[in-house]
């Protein structure tokens, strides 16, 4: 019970940061008359610094260290897109809803499809682009039927979303290497400095006026209330973010993600109070309907291909397993309910390879190789027969590669 209360607590404590950073985004921005994105987002970042170290300090969560000069390159390169995103976002909910940012937002899967093609070859199901359509239909609709539309914000929201996708298909490419993989409050330690120091400049080019402002607004108490609690909700959103991870799955992120939306969209409209008419709701459940088809393609495709491998005896399949046992470690673990419905699924992926093939061994099993050592998931298998041998030798397609020496038999 007490594990299913902390994981209650840590979804809501996501929803409230994500949903209360972007609605106090808009506030301030729009309805407070504090028109500086830019200086915003540098107070997220100082507060993400802040916070990050305070937390590597405390050593209630550990970070990972950067291991060379060119992975600190790398790291301070996405930080560059990364703060383009978040300023391009705030930008947008100066000029637009936050209806119509998260619609526009919605599209960036899209984005990462095209990006991944164009960048790295790499090529999605049939079901994944057709997923897409009604992604891109659905914003096309509602941008034509938004009533407080602005070509500005429309530009920038978009631009964001690109951005947003490109950060995620070059941070698959840059650290790529098991070495440099990082967790994501990890990752935020680094960025969030760098981000700091390319914002503070930008500042002062596009609004060398925001600090009189604020100083101008500081009058009302209130503000310096709404704007540290909007910048160090910036933080929660990451933190949460890992201890949702934790506590549940990646899976389970991201679709809290898709509802995380409508949650937002909704309080929005209740709030704000903005315009909206069939056209625009309409558009917007089109492009949300599109992004859940979206995940549930990406995770058959993935699937498929994990399965394909495990029937060829591909150990790349087994690699696959270990990079997702890493992520979730450096996680911090998993629910117990989410544990329980890995090992069905891991059982039920070794069954399906079984039906997919042979791995070339007789009396119709399917034997999967595994390291030597033991370091795959067996955790998750339980329940699934083991038998350890000598290394083997298939006479029909070679030797077993080296290393690999114990098999799982279904």
């Amino acid at each position: 019970m007490s594990s299913a209360v902390a994981t209650g607590a840590v979804i809501l404590s996501w929803y409230g940061s994500n949903i209360g950073v972007l609605l106090l985004n808009k506030y301030l921005l729009s309805i407070f008359g504090f028109k500086c994105p830019v200086f915003l987002t540098l107070c997220h970042m100082l507060a993400c610094s802040f916070m990050s170290y305070c937390v590597a300090a405390s050593r209630l969560v550990t970070l990972q260290p950067v291991t060379s000069r060119r992975q600190f390159y790398k790291i301070s390169l996405l930080a560059l897109i990364f703060c383009l995103t978040v300023v391009l976002g705030n930008v947008s909910l100066k000029f637009i809803p936050v209806s119509f940012n998260q619609a526009i937002g919605a599209t960036t899967p899209a984005f990462t499809a095209l990006l991944a093609w164009m960048v790295m070859h790499q090529r999605e199901s049939p079901a994944v682009y057709a997923s897409l359509v009604p992604v891109v239909v659905g914003v096309v609709i509602a941008s034509g039927a938004e009533p407080l539309f602005n070509m500005g914000g429309f530009v920038a929201a978009v631009t964001a979303a690109s951005a947003r996708a490109l950060k995620s298909v070059l941070q698959g490419l840059m650290l790529s290497d098991s070495n440099e993989r990082m967790d994501s409050l990890s990752l935020l330690m680094y960025m969030a400095p760098v981000a700091v120091v390319a914002l503070i400049p930008t500042t002062l080019f596009f609004e060398p006026d925001a600090a009189s402002l604020a100083l101008e607004l500081g009058s009302n108490g209130m503000f310096w209330v709404l704007l540290f609690l909007n910048s160090f909700l910036a933080y929660f959103v990451n933190l949460t973010n890992f201890l949702v991870t934790k506590h549940t799955s990646a899976l389970t992120l991201q679709v809290l993600g898709n509802a995380k939306g409508v949650v937002a969209v909704v309080l929005s409209l209740l709030y704000f109070r903005n315009p909206v008419n069939f056209y625009s709701v309409f558009g917007y459940a089109v492009t949300v309907t599109g992004v859940v088809m979206y995940s549930q393609a990406k995770k058959a495709a993935k699937k498929q291909q994990l399965l394909q491998k495990m029937a060829s005896g591909d150990p790349s399949a087994v690699d696959l397993q270990q990079q997702k046992q890493e992520q979730q470690q450096n996680g911090g673990g998993k629910s117990l309910g989410d544990a329980a419905a890995s090992k069905a699924e891991a059982a039920a992926l070794l069954r399906a390879a079984e039906k997919l093939g042979t791995n070339g061994y007789s009396g119709g099993h399917s034997y999967i190789s595994i390291p030597a050592n033991g370091s795959a998931r067996a955790d998750q298998l339980a329940g699934v027969s083991v038998r350890t041998v000598p290394l083997m030798v298939q006479t029909a397609s070679g030797p077993m590669p080296r290393g690999f020496s114990s098999v799982y038999e279904v």
